[in-house]
């Protein structure tokens, strides 16, 4: 961990101190300003919504990567292994360490449709090449309300900011694309699973704030991992409009390991 480059995994006091010397690229610079701001800062007097991660980015938990591409093949594996370098440590870092990942924006702007598929490109991609099997009790397919991402062997939650976000401001960055991994085991270590009386606390107030913080009510794909009505894919990357999302999940998952043809998508 902190080893140079920008493409390596960080702590976020390594992250602060190459961004203040003007050791990365400005567009890395400009993810983490935008970035900190949006969670430390406050919007309609309601402060950033998810007080688990506003708390964990104020006691700088969180550890970083940047990828210069949301689409090489090489910049894709590397994150791979900066994935699976995070989850080998990320328990003896903290207990609110998630991986946030800053991605080099586009040369020209790109639509909400172009996010949603760079999105499952990405995630489709780590599948392929993730050189653990798939967790023999998590489902394959999406539609099935106990399904989720996983990589290394590890449940995991990505969600999503990004530039196309007009109203839902608690998903807006002006950057470009960013996704922050967060295990299944960090929510279970804390507590806060939806069948815990502390997770549902937290979530009625997360919901409170979302609808203050964005000024709009929370999105209708919100959810809860394995209720039955409820879906985790649509979460990683919320509709803006709705016709320029997936209808259904574009990732094919399956049990198949190793991947004799893996290549990448």
């Amino acid at each position: 961990m902190n080893e140079p480059g920008i493409q390596s995994l960080m702590d976020q006091e390594t992250l602060e101190r190459r961004v203040r010397d003007g050791e990365t690229p400005g567009w890395v610079a400009d993810h983490w300003w935008t970035f900190s701001e949006g969670l430390l800062g406050e919007r309609n007097g309601t402060p950033f919504p998810c007080f688990f991660g506003a708390e964990s980015v104020q006691q700088g938990e969180p550890l970083y990567t940047a990828v210069p591409s949301m689409s090489e093949a090489d910049d894709l594996l590397t994150l791979r292994d900066r994935i699976l370098e995070y989850l080998e440590i990320y328990r003896d870092h903290s207990e609110r360490a998630s991986l946030v990942t800053f991605f080099k924006p586009p040369e020209t702007p790109s639509s909400e449709r172009e996010y949603h598929d760079a999105l499952w490109h990405i995630l489709q991609t780590l599948h392929l090449h993730d050189p653990e099997p798939w967790p023999d009790d998590i489902p394959t397919d999406p539609d099935d309300p106990y399904w989720e991402f996983c990589l290394g062997g590890e449940p995991m939650f990505p969600t999503c900011r990004a530039p196309f976000y007009d109203q839902r401001k608690s998903r807006y960055c002006p950057i470009g694309l960013e996704i922050t991994f967060q295990p299944r085991a960090l929510f279970e270590n804390l507590g806060v699973t939806a069948n815990t009386d502390a997770g549902q606390h937290a979530r009625e107030v997360i919901q409170d704030r979302l609808e203050e913080y964005d000024g709009v009510c929370p999105h209708a794909d919100l959810g809860d991992w394995g209720v039955e009505t409820d879906r985790e894919w649509p979460q990683y990357m919320f509709s803006e409009d709705e016709t320029q999302a997936p209808d259904e999940c574009p990732m094919t998952v399956t049990r198949e390991h190793p991947k004799p043809a893996a290549r990448l998508p």
